[in-house]
């Protein structure tokens, strides 16, 4: 089996198209189609769905995944076996456009000479990152586990940093024209929240949020992207979502949209950052140092009972 046809598969299932898979393994995206092209027929299966955003896993897709991971782990650990160090630093966010990924931005920035391979790993429940670090699949993964005796003893889970929540309304729904907001005044009001997966961390989140403060989280029907969403809220006076100060969120200047800061108490998602106990990448620790400068939420904070303390973050050799 063609090592490069499996590492383009993988690829081009975390970024969901072919041509950001080309950019990532700098070739072609003819060469990425023919690839795939290729292991499809070798294995006699359609392992993608073309649609107009790019490529989606066929069910057989799904179950090759973390084979064809496994694969391509085994392939890069057997070069670095032979040369040590020269592996790029693979850490897992939730999506390219999360607080994860923007932070890691901001830290490549500062060090553009760093070998970074930023990836998601598609998976909702938090506990197979986790298995993904434990394997070597990724060296770290934003994620958190909110029962720790899930972790086992070869996986640490560590405070990252906290992402203040925002309210995303459009131009006609009523709190539009607010500053600030308190959670006391989002009572009432519809939060549409489309896909919490059960068991994933964000599901227990918000489980806690509603309990806290009595809010209205509506996450029924598909989760048709967040186009969709924005299109919605643009047209709705009565829909309004929530998303973290840094996810960046990108929509056509007529939408209006207004991104209103929750105040008193802050509401922060916690973001932990899960990373091998033994021998992690040397990569990784002028990362954790880098979170552990960023600087804390000011004023009154809520966060859900796991969260991790805020406090410094280690940078100890074992990092």
């Amino acid at each position: 089996m063609d090592t490069e046809a499996v590492r383009s598969f993988v690829r081009a299932a975390e970024l969901g198209q072919l041509r950001h898979a080309a950019d990532e393994l700098g070739v072609t995206q003819q060469a990425v189609s023919k690839r795939i092209a290729a292991l499809e027929r070798e294995l006699d299966a359609r392992l993608f769905a073309r649609t107009p955003r790019g490529v989606e896993l066929t069910l057989d897709g799904q179950a090759f995944l973390p084979h064809a991971r496994s694969i391509v782990t085994g392939a890069d650990r057997a070069v670095t076996a032979i040369r040590p160090g020269s592996r790029a630093l693979r850490i897992d966010v939730l999506g390219l456009r999360s607080a994860q990924a923007v932070v890691l931005h901001a830290y490549w920035r500062s060090r553009p000479e760093t070998d970074l391979d930023v990836v998601t790993l598609r998976v909702e429940d938090p506990r197979a990152a986790a298995s993904a670090v434990r394997a070597g699949e990724v060296d770290a993964s934003f994620r958190s586990v909110t029962d720790p005796a899930a972790l086992g003893e070869d996986v640490r889970m560590i405070h990252a940093f906290d992402s203040p929540l925002e309210l995303l309304v459009g131009p006609k729904h009523p709190l539009a024209s607010a500053r600030r907001l308190t959670p006391a005044r989002l009572r009432g009001h519809r939060i549409w929240v489309p896909g919490i997966a059960p068991l994933s961390e964000w599901a227990d989140f918000y489980d806690q949020l509603v309990t806290a403060f009595g809010l209205r989280v509506d996450a029924a029907g598909p989760n048709f992207g967040n186009e969709v969403l924005l299109d919605i809220l643009a047209d709705s006076a009565d829909v309004a979502t929530l998303v973290g100060s840094r996810d960046r969120y990108l929509w056509p200047a007529g939408h209006d949209l207004r991104r209103i800061p929750i105040v008193n108490p802050t509401l922060a998602y916690p973001l932990s950052l899960l990373l091998p106990r033994a021998d992690p990448h040397p990569g990784l620790r002028p990362v954790v140092e880098h979170l552990a400068s960023l600087a804390p939420l000011p004023g009154t904070v809520w966060r859900p009972s796991w969260a991790l303390s805020p406090g410094p973050l280690p940078t100890a050799p074992t990092v």
